[in-house]
């Protein structure tokens, strides 16, 4: 039986929102700017965590993506038709925002919490950066990471890969991976659902900053889907 449009958007949806609680909230209330706390190192594996846990919650759902930035590189990749992609990415969207309002609301009560100080673990570059690297770095690592994280994925749920069951630890492993480099650098996106929930809610700057975290995660993974299609998967 095939799975309803409404169960892949929830799952989607859930996964999403998941994937903001955790991930932000590992900066917000237990290591802020990867300094304090758990440090870089434990939100690197809280993002990593909250993937590879959706991943076996959801994938038999909807694949979890969680990210817009992979449901674009599917449809390239020729695994997944646009009108398919289009109700995932607004499911993304929306569990984004939501992971993000719930994250406020519990950081909220702590009387020394400020959301213009302490944000929601919003993506920046320049004043924003968490060691003030600049848009050109910020753009460039944005690209190129996501572009990992998406040969990453298109390798592992390959049909013609025999380890295909360790998918989703593997993805989540390189997410880790991925967030151990570019946190200093942006804080990490590479995915615009994420970047776009924070964002919303903190306003100023931070809003006027997250088109690079739509438009470079979208680049990477674009490219990364070519690459993949017609070089390494190409027969």
């Amino acid at each position: 039986m095939e799975t309803s449009k409404l169960s892949k958007f929830s799952a989607e949806f859930i996964g999403t929102l998941v994937l903001v609680l955790m991930g932000c909230g590992s900066a917000v209330i237990a290591g802020a700017n990867g300094t304090t706390g758990v440090g870089l190192l434990g939100i690197s594996f809280a993002f990593g965590l909250s993937v590879t846990a959706m991943a076996y919650a959801i994938g038999h759902i909807s694949g979890c993506h969680i990210n817009p930035a992979i449901s674009i590189g599917m449809v390239i990749a020729g695994r997944m038709k646009i009108t398919e992609a289009a109700y995932y990415i607004v499911a993304q969207v929306l569990g984004g925002i939501a992971g993000a309002f719930i994250l406020l609301q519990i950081a909220s009560g702590k009387p020394e919490y400020s959301l213009a100080t302490n944000g929601l673990g919003q993506n920046g570059f320049a004043a924003l950066s968490p060691q003030h690297y600049s848009l050109h770095a910020g753009f460039i690592a944005e690209i190129v990471l996501t572009f990992i994280f998406l040969l990453v994925i298109f390798g592992s749920t390959s049909t013609k890969n025999i380890n295909g069951g360790f998918a989703g630890l593997a993805i989540g492993l390189s997410l880790t991976l991925i967030h151990i480099v570019g946190i200093p650098v942006t804080g990490v996106s590479v995915n615009p659902a994420r970047s776009i929930g924070p964002a919303l809610l903190v306003g100023g700057e931070a809003l006027g900053q997250v088109w690079l975290f739509i438009v470079a995660p979208i680049i990477g993974a674009a490219l990364s889907a070519l690459v993949w299609k017609t070089v390494l998967e190409k027969n």
